[in-house]
């Protein structure tokens, strides 16, 4: 099949600069308000993923108008080196044609990528609200499906109540300032998360752009070490967010799973953030985990705040 070169009349497409964040920026949060009800994206967010050194910007990335007006924004990325591509596709609703144009731009974009990796298929994955704007019929009919969902739980903090927990015996916490620690909690990071769906291995220069590392307040990642076993576990959060305090990441190795380290970390997270006077504090997570992470969070007060898809599409190359 021809893809059509040219958008729908009335329209126009131009790959995304830096200088158009802030642009970017309220496109989303104007369709985070339809979805989820708040503003949620942050401008360094936005910022992060424009200067990540692995998106060329000229070929990965697409603004769509409506005359002046910015309607759609697309971006792609390549974390695997072979047949995986990401890709994040937002169009305000009720923009069908618009949103199967830049989607026709971004399917090639993505089989052209993973052909230069040697790979004989992309497979392209999506995330989507489950309430999105996005016209879910359409996408079905190109060949797109739902393979995972991830929640996004929140849970309220209260300085009276979320306090600093005792650590369990021989346990012991420290942040990572200093190099040779960050390398560390990438290591456990790699480790810990490596049988999760959908993972993809990243070296520690590759992680340090993912996470925006310029940006980082190292402060806020701990590393949990136990006695006979060594470090064992890694919680990584963020105080970036106006909403709310976010974890990113939480990750316990196999061998000292069953422990109570989790716990011990999700409640570290809810006095630290209490005590800098946050009053949310959220994370998204798989809700096919097989390490039993959803009902985790669940039992310590944790409640859906919305859920996310995971689409997948399977193109030859």
């Amino acid at each position: 099949m021809t893809l059509p070169t040219t958008p729908p009349p009335g329209l126009a497409v131009r790959p995304a600069t830096f200088d158009d964040a802030a642009a970017v920026c309220a496109l989303l949060n104007e369709i985070d308000l339809l979805e989820i009800g708040r503003a949620d994206t942050e401008l360094a967010e936005v910022q992060a993923d424009l200067k990540h050194p692995e998106v060329e910007l000229e070929h990965d990335s697409w603004l769509l108008f409506d005359g002046d007006r910015l309607i759609g924004y697309g971006l792609l990325w390549d974390d695997s080196g072979g047949e995986r591509i990401d890709m994040d596709h937002y169009t305000l609703p009720d923009r069908t044609q618009a949103a199967l144009h830049l989607f026709d731009l971004m399917e090639a974009r993505a089989a052209e990528r993973a052909a230069s990796n040697g790979a004989s298929r992309a497979v392209v994955h999506l995330h989507l609200n489950i309430d999105p704007t996005m016209d879910l019929r359409a996408l079905r009919g190109r060949g797109w499906r739902p393979v995972r969902r991830y929640n996004v739980l929140a849970r309220d903090l209260s300085g009276a109540t979320d306090r600093l927990p005792t650590p369990p015996p021989g346990v012991t916490l420290r942040p990572c300032p200093a190099e040779p620690d960050r390398r560390r909690a990438h290591a456990l990071l790699q480790e810990s998360f490596a049988d999760h769906f959908d993972f993809q291995p990243r070296t520690y220069e590759q992680w340090l752009d993912d996470i925006d590392a310029e940006r980082a307040d190292w402060s806020l990642i701990w590393i949990a070490h136990v006695d006979g076993l060594g470090d064992a576990a890694v919680l990584r959060t963020h105080n970036d967010r106006a909403s709310m305090a976010w974890i990113g990441h939480l990750g316990v190795l196999r061998g000292a799973r069953g422990q109570g380290l989790g716990s011990y970390l999700l409640r570290h997270a809810f006095g630290h953030y209490a005590a800098l006077g946050r009053d949310r504090i959220g994370l998204g997570v798989d809700t096919d985990n097989s390490s039993g992470a959803l009902a985790l969070y669940e039992r310590h007060g944790m409640a859906l705040d919305f859920a996310v898809d995971t689409w997948e599409l399977v193109r030859p190359v």
